[in-house]
Parts: C-alpha cells; sequence; structure tokens
C-alpha cells in the first residue's frame, strides 16, 4: 500500500510538470522577470500548493518543518570521502551532467546520483550555464519548470547542510549560481551562504574573492550584503599587494563601487598601473567601463587604457567600442586621439556598420562635444542617396547632431537638407506634437525653413497639445519656441507667407541674470581707458534672448566720433558711422571638443549677432584664464583694434584661445 500511494503521489507531480510542458509561455502566471521568480509571498503561497517542502528555503520567517523532512535521509556528507580532481572528471556522474542541456536535466541526474559535497557547486554551476545560453522565452520556462522541480528543493536543502565543508571556491561559485537563477535574496539557503562566505572570508584566495565580488555587485543591501562588502573592503586593501591577476582586480572594484573611500580608489589605480603592462584589449575596455561604474576618473589609468585601445581599433567590436566611448562621457573624459581615431575607423569602413550603428556612434560623439568630420562626411553622403531608407527616430538624430556640432556641410549643404526635408515630410501626418517642434527646431538652428513642418507645427490642432505639457518640460518647450521665433524673424526665411509663433507658447523674457565676468570687464575698461571715442555697454541683452558680456562702439577708420544714442530700433541696426563689437565669453562646451568652431546655441547665436549688425568676439573663458594678464590684454586689443595690432603676436595668442 505504502509504495502504491508513493508512485500515484509521484505520478500526479509528474503530470502536473508533463502538462506545463504541452501548456502555452503566455498562459504561464509567472513573472516575466527571473529575479521576481518567488520574489513575492503570493508567488511563494501559490507554489506551496503543490510542492510545499520547497517553502522552507524561500523565506526567512521561522516555520514548523514537521512533517516536510524527506523520508529517506540524505546519506551523511562526511561519509562521501573527496574525490581527486582527475577521478571526478572522469565520473559517470560528471559525463553525464556535462550531458545536461537544461536546469531539469540537472535535477533529474541529482535523483539518479547521491549528490557529494564537491558535486554541489559544478550541479549550481550549469544549471547556469545552460539556462544563460537560452532565449529569454525558454529561459523564462525553464526556470518555472525548476522551480517546481521537487529535486531543487532537495539540492537546496543538501547545499545548507553541507555548506561548512564546501571548499571555498565552491561557496562562492554556489551563491553566484543561485543568485543568476533567481533564488530569492531574502531566502534562508541565500542568507545561509552569505554567512558562509563572512566566516571564510579571511581563508579566501584571489579567486573566491573575484567571485564573491562578482556576486556582491548584484545583489540588494541587507545586513549581510552590507557586512561582506564592509569586510570585502578591509579584506581587498590588505591583499592588494597579493593579487596577481587583471580581471580579479576588476571585479573587485566594480563590487567596491561608488562608496570605496578615496585612499583606498588611489591604491586601486596605483595597483592597477603597476599591471598595465599586463592589459589585452578585453582588459582595456572593461577597466573604463569598470572607473565608469565606481565614479572614478583616472586620467593617467584612463589615458594607458585609451593609447593601447587606439592601437589595436581593429580588434574592437562594436558593443566593446561603443561601451567604451559611453563611458569616457559618464566620466567626462575626452580624448581626442581616441575620439578622431575612432571616427576615422569607422568611416574608413562604412560598409562594416549597420544605419543604427552609424547613428549610435553619432549621438555618442554629440554628446561628448565631438565633431567626427570623418564620419559626418560620409554620412552625409548615405543620407542624400538613400533618405527613404530614414526613420523618423533616424531623422530626429540626425537633424540633432548636426544642428549641434554645426558640421559645414559645404557644397553638399542643399542636397543633405532637401533630402532630409523630404524623408521628415512623409512622417508628418503621424508626428506628435513635440517631435514637430524638436524638428523645426533642429532645422532651425541649420537656417533651413522649409515650410510643410512650420505650417503643420503652426495649425492650432497642433498648438492645443501643448497646453498639457507637463511643468517640468515647459521651460525647454519655451526655450525652443522662442529659438524658432527668432529665426523666423531674424533669418529672413524665404516661406510663401510669413508665419509667426503665438505669444501664448513663448513664455516670459528670460531675465539677465548673468555675473559680470570681472578679468573681462577689468581688460575692456583697461584697452579703452584711452579711447576717447569708444563706448563700453556692459551685461547687454539683444531681443530678450541674447546676452552679450560687453558691446563697443567705435567709430570706423574714416570717422572721428561716435554718434550720440539712438532710439532701441536704431541700435539694432547701426548707422554707417560706426561698428559696433560683441564680446562673448562663452563656456568650453560651447566649441566642439578640440577646435575653435561654435557650436549649437552659440553658433546660431553668432549667426544672428551678424545679421544685427554685430562683429562677434569669442573670447573663452576657460583658455585665457590659463595665460598671463598681458597676453590676454594684447589678444583683446588685437580683436578690438586690428588696426594699431602688431600681427606678431597675434598667432600665439590665438593658439591659446583654440
Amino acid at each position: 500500500m505504502r509504495w502504491a500511494l508513493r508512485f500515484c503521489s509521484r505520478r500526479s507531480q509528474w503530470t502536473q510538470r508533463s502538462f506545463l510542458v504541452t501548456a502555452s509561455i503566455k498562459d504561464t502566471s509567472f513573472p516575466n522577470q527571473l529575479t521576481q521568480i518567488l520574489g513575492t509571498r503570493q508567488s511563494q503561497t501559490c507554489l506551496a500548493r503543490s510542492f510545499v517542502s520547497s517553502v522552507r528555503f524561500y523565506s526567512q520567517v521561522r516555520i514548523h518543518t514537521e512533517g516536510l523532512e524527506e523520508k529517506e535521509p540524505l546519506p551523511s556528507p562526511l561519509a562521501d570521502p573527496p574525490l581527486p580532481k582527475s577521478r571526478q572528471k572522469t565520473s559517470a556522474f560528471c559525463k553525464n551532467l556535462e550531458r545536461c542541456a537544461s536546469p531539469s536535466d540537472v535535477l533529474d541526474l541529482t535523483v539518479q546520483y547521491a549528490v557529494t559535497v564537491r558535486q554541489i557547486s559544478p550541479c549550481l554551476n550549469h544549471m547556469w550555464s545552460t539556462c544563460k545560453r537560452m532565449s529569454d522565452e525558454q529561459q523564462r520556462y525553464e526556470m518555472q519548470l525548476m522551480f517546481e522541480h521537487p529535486a531543487f528543493d532537495k539540492l537546496l536543502q543538501k547545499a545548507m547542510k553541507v555548506v561548512g565543508q564546501m571548499p571555498n571556491e565552491d561557496v562562492t561559485y554556489s551563491l553566484l549560481s543561485m543568485v543568476k537563477l533567481g533564488v530569492p535574496q531574502s531566502s534562508r539557503v541565500v542568507q545561509t551562504f552569505l554567512r558562509a562566505c563572512q566566516e571564510k572570508m579571511n581563508d579566501m584566495d584571489e579567486k573566491s574573492l573575484s567571485i564573491l565580488a562578482a556576486c556582491l555587485e548584484h545583489m540588494e543591501s541587507c545586513p549581510n550584503v552590507i557586512a561582506l562588502k564592509e569586510g570585502m573592503r578591509l579584506v581587498v586593501e590588505a591583499h592588494l599587494p597579493r593579487i596577481k591577476k587583471v580581471v580579479a582586480l576588476q571585479t573587485m572594484m566594480r563590487m567596491l563601487g561608488r562608496d570605496a573611500p578615496l585612499p583606498l580608489r588611489q591604491k586601486l589605480q596605483r595597483k592597477a598601473l603597476s599591471m598595465s603592462d599586463q592589459f589585452s584589449i578585453p582588459n582595456t575596455q572593461h577597466m573604463i567601463s569598470t572607473m565608469a561604474t565606481m565614479g572614478f576618473s583616472s586620467k593617467p589609468l584612463l589615458d594607458v587604457c585609451s593609447k593601447k585601445i587606439i592601437e589595436n581599433l581593429h580588434a574592437v567590436p562594436f558593443n566593446r567600442l561603443y561601451a567604451v566611448l559611453y563611458s569616457c562621457r559618464d566620466l567626462r573624459y575626452r580624448n581626442l586621439d581616441l575620439l578622431t581615431g575612432t571616427s576615422d575607423y569607422v568611416a574608413s569602413i562604412p560598409d562594416l556598420w549597420t544605419n543604427k550603428q552609424v547613428l549610435l556612434f553619432l549621438s555618442l560623439f554629440e554628446s561628448l562635444a565631438f565633431c567626427p568630420t570623418a564620419l559626418m562626411e560620409v554620412y552625409t553622403e548615405k543620407v542624400i542617396t538613400s533618405p527613404e531608407a530614414l526613420t523618423l527616430k533616424d531623422l530626429l538624430c540626425i537633424l540633432k547632431v548636426y544642428s549641434s556640432l554645426n558640421y559645414d556641410l559645404k557644397h553638399h549643404r542643399q542636397q543633405f537638407l532637401d533630402s532630409v526635408t523630404k524623408a521628415l515630410d512623409s512622417y508628418l501626418p503621424k508626428m506628435s506634437g513635440f517631435k514637430l517642434l524638436r524638428s523645426v527646431y533642429y532645422l532651425c538652428q541649420l537656417g533651413h525653413f522649409p515650410s510643410a513642418p512650420l505650417e503643420q507645427l503652426l495649425q492650432s490642432s497642433t498648438m492645443e497639445q501643448f497646453n498639457n505639457t507637463p511643468t517640468a518640460f515647459l521651460p525647454k518647450q519655451e526655450r525652443m519656441f522662442q529659438m524658432v521665433d527668432l529665426c523666423l524673424r531674424l533669418d529672413h526665411s524665404p516661406l510663401p507667407r510669413p508665419l509667426t509663433i503665438p505669444p501664448s507658447v513663448l513664455g516670459n523674457p528670460i531675465p539677465c541674470s548673468t555675473p559680470v565676468n570681472p578679468w573681462l570687464s577689468q581688460c575692456l575698461q583697461s584697452i579703452l581707458a584711452d579711447q576717447a571715442d569708444t563706448k563700453l555697454e556692459e551685461m547687454v541683452m539683444v531681443e530678450n534672448f541674447y546676452f552679450i558680456d560687453g558691446v563697443i562702439t567705435k567709430p570706423l577708420p574714416n570717422q572721428t566720433h561716435v554718434p550720440e544714442a539712438s532710439t532701441c530700433e536704431e541700435e539694432l541696426s547701426p548707422a554707417e558711422s560706426s561698428q559696433r563689437i560683441a564680446v562673448i565669453c562663452p563656456s568650453y562646451s560651447g566649441f566642439c571638443y578640440g577646435t575653435s568652431n561654435p557650436r549649437g546655441q552659440l553658433a546660431v547665436k553668432i549667426r544672428h549677432l551678424k545679421l544685427l549688425g554685430y562683429d562677434p568676439v569669442l573670447v573663452s573663458q576657460h583658455e585665457l584664464h590659463s595665460v598671463s594678464e598681458e597676453k590676454r590684454m594684447e589678444f583683446l586689443r588685437g580683436q578690438i583694434f586690428p588696426e594699431h595690432h602688431r600681427p606678431e603676436t597675434q598667432p600665439e595668442v590665438e593658439q591659446l584661445c583654440s
């Protein structure tokens, strides 16, 4: 009777599993995220209906275990003699384990064999290694079968019992595999292994510490994790001189993360630099992303990694090269040789990259304020050749990059703008109001005014969409409308009929809150002190939009005096007898990196000031701070009074400002 009941019980469990195999994955109630499997009390309750014993390992709450113990106790772990590695590799268990293709196959194998202490970690490792090679949908389904398998509970139960006898490497590998497999972090088995790691940490070697660091990097904060991380900092600092592998060092650095104190970061930097001759190409890429994870920008270390990547660009695949540039952006690190080399390399083999990959590169370069001239030249021809292949997302990216970097299209300008406009017109019926505003804003920055997008933007049905803009996005929206309004008024665009922006979306004029630059003000006043016919105005606001640090009005060379103050309209259109010089002190970010080429709104500002009758003079505050006051004065005097300036001193100062 006992055997009959046991057979029926097993048959009912495996019948349920067999039904799940044939069921559609869409009909399952399991969450999409693997880490959420059994992560809530509700999920645990559902599984308890079929496999009550499995609840014991997915809760930290004390529960009654009577009646849940196995009827046939597992063999004592002390009865398992340690197997030599050579014998273990050739054992039947290991051979069968290598043939397992899913977590359920591994669990089926543990039913056939009495798993030893040394075999628990290989089982868990193989379960994860088979799972991570699957597609997302298949992975979710196999995880579901794994948690429903009765042998999974028994494997975790034995792991808890023998964790104190497991080698350090097996303990850390088992913990990492359980976390990757989605065993809840709050479960008893995971917490037991975390406590075991605390006890064994002082005896762990470099490899075990590296595995533990990789595990802790992806775990949420809890008392045991926090204690382990604090202990890891002390152990890593003590073991730092003995670390010999670059990968182990990088794994520990990632685990320490942004909380690592500055003295420890400096020690890690010195250790990494001492091992730099061991860096392989993957090591250099991983080191840059590791520093981004830590939020630690070490220029000497970044320079070493960048140099090795530049020398081996042809050996770096797209994903890793993109990750390197992305990390450089997060670290605010820009290496002109790396950026130029990447641009030239991508442009040299255009057929190797997809359109999406090229646009990702261009967008990343734009966020770094770097103009990849070689790549943009190649891509311009591609846009002109096949504009119909561009999606709306592609077009918005292209317009943003080309307008922000102020790229000189040269003789391709009209062809490029016509091609982009033609492609954009095909998407007008399905564009939202904000995407349409972005498109028009970028086109206006480029000095291009196609009538179809502008007319659709100013339709009453489109303008109504901007009444519901969230407060957080309202300043940006008003700024964009103000720029479009300025361009329509000042650029004299050849439109079929005049178009104006409704005042309701323009917002209030921007108040002039920028303080006077003290050293620039002092230099200008000193230069003009002996110029009786010259007038200086500081902190001038033009068109309620453009701020000018100083406006110098002086007579033309054939004039002897400056006209008296005139009306506002005359100020915008100065008399032919005088010249107005607009001295602008932009931030370093207003220029394309490594050049004196203004970009974005600064480029539009210069264009509009010229249309208003000003002669703009750019004075880079960042660069001129590094030169003496005498050289600053000499440079400004040469820009304001070129007819009295000594030409032999000009190149030296201009080079400092570029």
